[in-house]
């Protein structure tokens, strides 16, 4: 009697350990973003373009910022000693929209200081809008990728109290869980991509806005230049061109 009291015991233990191997699951990213359904590819589509935008939109940024310090100075000699086409050869050799900015300027030498002005403002104006082509795609992808997950995050529960109203008396908890925690998976989809997006936008306008200012503070040291007294410029005749 005792034994097969204590037999029965041990396999009521062992029955109770089996339960949870038997109900433990395991479940991979993979699995999850298949489990999103249709609106997962949409989201994996829009990470994929921000990325490459934040990536390609970077590299233009850095490289148009990487100018020499002395590049104004010799700038500043060139034009005091009438080498203008120095000056031009001198910007030239720098793909940056400062450089761009000095030699449009340079190109308007002759004419007068108004309209040298407006051609290097104009000039800037070009160069502002094509650092910032691209951007409105990004704050786009920013709002609309949370927009996405929460429409999945929808649809999967409307499927989901859907099944469980056809269930009729069949109704189990774990069908109303599955089918929440698979509907929620597009929201976290949706986030991730909408929070990639939005701190990669956020920083490309910083350093876009860093450097306008240094295109419009070199817009100012070339205006100051060009209205410095004839006098001090002795390869350059009163009226602004460069003497023969």
């Amino acid at each position: 009697m005792l034994f097969n009291l204590l037999q029965s015991g041990l396999d009521a233990a062992a029955a109770v350990e089996t339960v949870p191997q038997q109900q433990e699951m395991t479940l991979s990213l993979f699995d999850l973003f298949l489990k999103g359904g249709a609106l997962m590819w949409v989201l994996l589509a829009l990470s994929i373009i921000a990325i490459y935008l934040f990536g390609k939109k970077w590299w233009m940024i850095r490289k148009a910022g990487q100018i020499d310090k002395n590049f104004m100075n010799d700038i500043h000699d060139y034009i005091h000693e009438g080498k203008m086409k120095s000056a031009v050869t001198l910007c030239q050799q720098y793909d940056s929209p400062v450089a761009r900015l000095v030699e449009k300027g340079i190109e308007r030498i002759g004419r007068p200081l108004t309209d040298i002005q407006t051609a290097v403002e104009n000039m800037g104006n070009v160069e502002v809008a094509r650092l910032e082509r691209g951007l409105p795609i990004l704050a786009t992808i920013a709002g609309g990728a949370p927009m996405i997950g929460f429409l999945g995050t929808v649809m999967g529960m409307v499927q989901a109290f859907f099944n469980m109203s056809t269930a009729g008396n069949n109704i189990d908890i774990t069908l109303l869980s599955g089918g929440i925690y698979v509907a929620m998976v597009t929201t976290v989809g949706g986030l991730i991509v909408g929070i990639i997006a939005y701190f990669g936008y956020n920083y490309l306008t910083s350093k876009i806005s860093d450097l306008v200012f240094k295109m419009e503070s070199t817009i100012i040291d070339f205006m100051d230049l060009l209205h410095e007294p004839a006098d001090d410029r002795s390869g350059l005749s009163e009226s602004g061109t460069a003497e023969a």
